[in-house]
């Protein structure tokens, strides 16, 4: 019988934190599995709402506990009978679901919800996130998005002065508590300050959230020469530009650029500022073999004897040997057909022995893929990305002094997701997580150029 993975996420309330594992839960078809959620701090659970549910399905209830009792008569048929609560482990905030008779059905992602009873009449939501869709409709087009509000707030865009930005309509959703996600499009033109701020304010509350970010100058680029271990740069007006040059050499002309629904500034920081990122033996699993290059992680077939390090990973995770603590870097990794994988930075003093939060509060600004379509970014709560075409290759940028991690599909370009507005203090390094399925590696790639 071949082992069946239970996937669990973790949602975040205002009172207290319902937390989760960091990595999803393993189990046997045919045998009892408990998925962990714990309330923190530990309060009582008695007199909460405690409600599992099925990601993606309709009709998703896998338990639900309300007014101190199970009630499950709107359960998932095939659940019935085979879920149950701790009940004296409500008591100390323990509200853990254990499931009989794992079947090969229950495989997928599971979400543990947990609210007090006057938590639907007033709920401040996320902060917002914004999202960097790229050049749309002759100007860039940015999301805002933030989650978790009752009553509904306004999604307001403002420019570095503090007026008004006009906007698309603010779309709204709500989740199975009753709580609103709202979400809203802006279209900006490039500014001298190129400054944005998205602010979500609910007024009945005197709540307000807000999220800055900055956008890079449009760099008009005539032609790229690369080679002799440097890459000159002429812009148009004639003015040229040789950046990271080590020495003299015949320049290879890689030609015009012509509009292809890319930005020249992500054509350029593609030669300008890659980085030759090798992986860290010391920092990976001991499921996990490091090509002799250090470019390439794969799975082993055995359980390796290394030695016990704080540097190593719990999980099936390596880091990059060389951290960040200024400038701007990209790097591409190519992933294939992988089903689950995760790419990113984390910041020095993540937990690597243990459970960390898969978010930036808990060190971690990644995007991940699970169960072969299910794209998001590790945001607080996670974001899903709707990618129309799966990426081969993935081009990670990040920038350092501007608080921003970009993630790029490498085949065309196209934009895949951005963390912006933060301020990083610690040295960060490239993250790479193999995903709970043995597949194919994870490959460190040349920084290519695309025509």
């Amino acid at each position: 019988i071949n082992s069946q993975c239970v996937c669990l996420t973790v949602s975040t309330l205002e009172r207290f934190e319902v937390l989760g594992p960091v990595q999803p839960v393993v189990a046997v078809a045919g045998e009892d599995v408990v998925l962990p959620c714990y309330l923190k701090p530990n309060i009582s659970a008695v007199d909460l709402h405690v409600e599992w549910i099925r990601v993606q399905i309709d009709n998703p209830i896998v338990h639900l506990y309300r007014d101190h009792e199970d009630r499950n008569e709107n359960q998932v048929p095939s659940y019935r009978g085979r879920t149950s609560l701790f009940p004296e482990e409500l008591k100390k905030g323990n509200t853990s679901l254990k499931l009989y008779d794992v079947r090969s059905s229950d495989d997928g992602p599971y979400k543990c919800f947990v609210q007090s009873h006057d938590l639907v009449s007033v709920a401040v939501g996320t902060q917002p996130v914004i999202s960097n869709e790229g050049y749309k409709e002759g100007g860039i087009s940015l999301v805002c998005e933030s989650k978790g509000w009752y009553p509904q707030p306004q999604v307001v865009w403002m420019d570095s002065e503090g007026h008004s930005l006009p906007a698309g309509h603010t779309e709204t959703q709500r989740d199975s508590m009753g709580l609103f996600t709202v979400r809203r499009r802006v279209i900006v033109q490039e500014t001298e300050t190129n400054r944005f701020t998205c602010r979500v304010l609910q007024q009945e509350l005197n709540e307000m959230k807000e999220t800055i970010t900055n956008i890079p100058g449009e760099l008009h680029i005539f032609s790229i020469n690369k080679g002799g271990g440097g890459v000159v740069v002429r812009w148009h007006g004639g003015f040229s530009q040789c950046l990271l040059c080590s020495g003299s050499g015949a320049q290879v002309l890689l030609g015009e650029e012509k509009d292809s629904g890319r930005s020249d500034t992500q054509i350029a920081e593609k030669f300008i500022y890659s980085s030759d990122v090798t992986l860290d033996p010391d920092t990976a699993h001991p499921e996990l073999i490091l090509s002799e290059d250090r470019k390439q992680a794969s799975f082993a077939d055995t359980w390796q004897d290394l030695p016990d390090s704080s540097k190593r990973f719990k999980y099936r995770s390596v880091l990059g040997k060389e951290g960040f603590s200024s400038g701007k870097h990209y790097w591409e990794v190519q992933v294939g057909d992988k089903t689950d994988w995760t790419l990113g930075v984390v910041r020095e003093s993540i937990n690597r022995m243990g459970y960390f939060k898969l978010n930036p509060n808990g060190g971690l600004w990644a995007i991940s893929l699970w169960n072969s379509n299910d794209y998001k970014a590790f945001t607080d709560p996670p974001v899903s990305l709707p990618l129309s075409v799966k990426p081969q290759k993935v081009g990670v940028f990040v920038d350092y002094e501007e608080g921003q991690v970009s993630f790029y599909s490498v085949e065309d370009m196209s934009h895949i997701y951005i963390f912006t507005g933060y301020k990083f203090t610690e040295k960060l390094y490239p993250y790479f997580w193999l995903g709970f399925r043995k597949s194919a590696p994870l490959t460190i790639s040349p920084v290519s150029h695309t025509e």
